[in-house]
């Protein structure tokens, strides 16, 4: 291959060995070259990874991409994986990754964050995480924080939604006329893991098939009406516990971002004006102040969906007594039909099941809630759920895709009708393993042997919810079967017969 004078020239080449030429090396520019080389190609793979909504666990990103970041859903799987990260390095120490992540450090961040402004408070974050890198239970306050951080722009993402839901005036109801609304409960037969709105920003996701059943008859309410002495915004939930809120300053609703503050509902009906006291607001702009009455029939935590449809009834009265008028379809979510990236913002596409004439009645009949006298806790539950899906673990991934599989399934043997309660009852089970494997520790020892008992006479059984206690719904073999005699291992157990409610469309609500 080497011509004559090419070879000679070869033979008579300088030459030397490794040992040799290592004492001539700059080993350390060498492997910071290298390490350079290295974090580029993970810095792109990142990018790539995060940018394309792809459904892949990414290196560790650099916190750049967070703060450069369109898209408020894309910013936060960044600081979600940075969150990781850090919890990583405490190396299983410092504690519990949890907490209201409120430290007074971190404010300045979070208000730019809740402002808009994502490059300033991701630099920000960037530069308050160096002073809690000396150890490992900084490491975990600062991995909570991230997580914070995380929260406040999913909570933007989710809050994209609002340019579809239409507010238009209406007639403003006499001063001191009390507005009623009543929801009944709701009930998830698949799909609920699939679908929810910190999930949507990621993913396109498939509502499952729901049930409108008042198991105690109109188990919720709001009862609200424009008083004449302001300012007068309250809550009360009547029942057995009985609890009272007035709200007088402007400084009672700072907290509007915080899902469990009381009289929260009572925030949304008016732009806040800092320079205004909140009474001479009120008296100009309604008349008065707010009383506001709520209550449910339901237990505390029965996986019904007490909390949010108790909110969403006591917005829609709220909004009709201050003269507004608001769309129904009160929840976010993108419909996709051949893609699975779905984008901001996000938006409500509705479809009501159509079932054969009769079915619901015989739906009903073998439909029963079973209330197993355990609360469930759905906060800690949501909390491990999110941060898997924003790890976008293979796992929980793989789970979510399963969800809105059997969704359709589940839908598509609703619109059949006929007898399909064998293939229904398959749906439940496998809807129930899936929400095992995207929040393990759901099922409560006791329910599950009660759930073991009950096998032999269902077709299928799932808790109502996202697990851990509350309800559970089976449906029966045999119609109307009410009694059925079994162990319950020491649990006392409710058995209610539950009712499809057909009379309105989804989402309604009846304003008295």
């Amino acid at each position: 291959l080497l011509g004559h004078q090419q070879l000679a020239r070869w033979r008579a080449a300088w030459r030397m060995s490794w040992e040799e030429l290592l004492p001539c090396l700059d080993k350390e520019a060498e492997l910071g070259a290298r390490r350079a080389l290295f974090f580029l190609q993970g810095q792109r793979k990142v990018r790539r990874v995060l940018l394309g909504r792809q459904d892949r666990q990414p290196p560790a990103p650099h916190p750049q991409l967070a703060s450069t970041a369109d898209d408020a859903g894309v910013a936060a799987r960044a600081l979600a994986c940075i969150a990781d990260v850090l919890g990583c390095l405490a190396q299983g120490e410092g504690g519990l990754r949890s907490g209201p992540a409120a430290n007074t450090r971190w404010a300045s961040a979070f208000r730019r964050l809740e402002s808009g402004d994502i490059t300033g408070g991701v630099r920000e974050l960037a530069a308050e995480r160096q002073k809690w890198m000396s150890g490992p239970d900084l490491l975990v306050r600062a991995a909570r924080h991230y997580e914070g951080a995380e929260q406040i722009l999913i909570r933007q993402a989710v809050m994209s939604s609002c340019r579809f839901v239409t507010v238009q005036p209406a007639e403003l109801p006499p001063l001191g006329c009390w507005v009623q609304a009543v929801c009944p409960a709701r009930l998830d037969l698949s799909g609920e893991r699939s679908q929810p709105e910190w999930a949507r920003g990621g993913r396109g996701g498939r509502g499952g098939a729901g049930g409108r059943l008042p198991a105690h008859r109109c188990p919720r309410a709001a009862h609200p009406r424009a008083g004449a002495a302001p300012p007068q915004p309250r809550r009360r939930a009547t029942g057995e516990a009985v609890a009272e809120l007035v709200c007088r300053e402007l400084e009672d609703l700072r907290d509007f971002c915080q899902p469990h503050a009381p009289a929260l509902p009572c925030q949304g009906v008016m732009w806040v004006i800092e320079l205004e006291p909140l009474r001479a607001q009120l008296t100009r702009s309604f008349g008065g102040g707010f009383e506001v009455h709520t209550w449910s029939k339901l237990p505390h935590g029965s996986g019904l969906g007490t909390s949010s449809i108790l909110a969403g009834a006591a917005m829609a009265s709220l909004y009709r007594a201050a003269g507004k008028a608001a769309s129904t379809e009160l929840t976010t979510g993108r419909r996709t039909e051949g893609s699975s990236k779905a984008q901001l913002p996000l938006r409500v596409e509705v479809e009501e099941i159509s079932v054969p004439e009769g079915f619901a009645r015989t739906l009903s009949d073998h439909l029963l809630l079973v209330y197993t006298g355990k609360t469930r806790l759905a906060r800690n539950l949501l909390q491990d759920v999110v941060r898997n899906w924003y790890a976008r673990l293979p796992s929980v991934v793989q789970n979510a895709h399963a969800l809105v599989s059997n969704a359709e399934e589940c839908a598509q043997a609703l619109r059949q009708g006929g007898s399909p309660f064998p293939l229904l009852g398959t749906c439940l089970e496998r809807y129930w393993q899936q929400k095992k494997r995207m929040a393990p520790g759901c099922e409560p020892l006791a329910v599950g042997r009660m759930m073991g008992t009950l096998r032999p006479y269902v077709h299928g059984q799932c808790l109502a919810g996202a697990g851990g206690g509350g309800f559970l719904y089976v449906l029966t073999k045999a119609p109307a079967q009410r009694r059925v005699g079994l162990d319950t291992g020491g649990i006392s157990v409710e058995v209610l017969g539950c009712e499809l409610d057909a009379s309105a469309p989804p989402g309604e609500d009846v304003a008295v």
